[in-house]
């Protein structure tokens, strides 16, 4: 294994071990992990959760919900469950082995209340130039974003909810992908400043969910010539305020 730093979230709540090279936790962790609204002793499937991020952030925020994240790199797997532990989250929080590219059922686990995923953002080698070798996992979804979302949607029982974040240009792709089986989406939009594009988006889905898409008010990260963010998204960070759907 490469070497690690130790890192702090929620202003300091979490530890968190991760590769000094390659993918590192950021903004969209700290996001996603805010927008998990499970309920007490719901079950999580964080999909995808590298060294645990969202997957401990969320957990951290949800202290009577149960999670388990999901990692098929071996390097990353090890970190979380040392993350856990390093966390003493271990009798609520666990990491196992697993592929989105392989189906649910092969995780031999029952279905989850909830799921939340950071998909990668790139199934198209020729959309970008390529990343660092030890970043390609994180950003190139050999397996397409369609496998996720028919993984997670797998992943979850009827009812359950479906909560991932992404690319603002992929929004489109990822509901039609959604959609057959899934519906009562909501939409957030996660814009740089007030008057530019959104450059992600958060979208909550509910498997087999009838009711209208909505689409939420915008999270703005800045202010123009401000601070580094805006003080309610310094509040997500620190741990004090979530993203809430309702």
């Amino acid at each position: 294994m490469d070497a690690v730093t130790e890192d702090r979230l929620l202003d300091g709540r979490i530890r968190l071990k991760q590769p000094v090279r390659g993918y590192r936790a950021g903004l969209d962790a700290a996001l996603l992990a805010a927008a998990c609204d499970a309920r007490p002793g719901q079950r999580v499937l964080d999909a995808g959760c590298g060294p645990g991020a969202a997957l401990l952030a969320a957990a951290a925020r949800r202290p009577q919900a149960r999670f388990t994240g999901l990692e098929r790199e071996a390097d990353a797997l090890a970190l979380a469950r040392e993350n856990i532990a390093l966390n003493g989250m271990a009798d609520r929080v666990e990491a196992v082995r697993g592929d989105v590219a392989q189906r649910f059922a092969v995780t031999g686990l029952p279905p989850f209340d909830a799921a939340i995923a950071n998909p990668p953002f790139f199934d198209d080698p020729s959309a970008l130039r390529g990343p660092a070798p030890e970043k390609a996992a994180a950003w190139m979804a050999d397996e397409g974003l369609m496998a996720w979302a028919e993984f997670l949607l797998k992943a979850v029982r009827e009812g359950g909810t479906i909560t991932a974040i992404h690319r603002a240009d992929r929004l489109g792709d990822l509901l039609a992908h959604l959609a057959p089986k899934a519906g009562s989406f909501q939409i957030r939009g996660v814009h740089p400043f007030a008057d530019a594009p959104a450059k992600r988006v958060l979208v909550r889905a509910v498997k087999t969910g009838k009711a209208p898409l909505r689409l939420l008010p915008p999270l703005v990260l800045h202010d123009r010539g401000g601070a580094k963010h805006r003080p309610e998204v310094e509040a997500i960070l620190r741990g004090e305020a979530d993203l809430p759907w309702s």
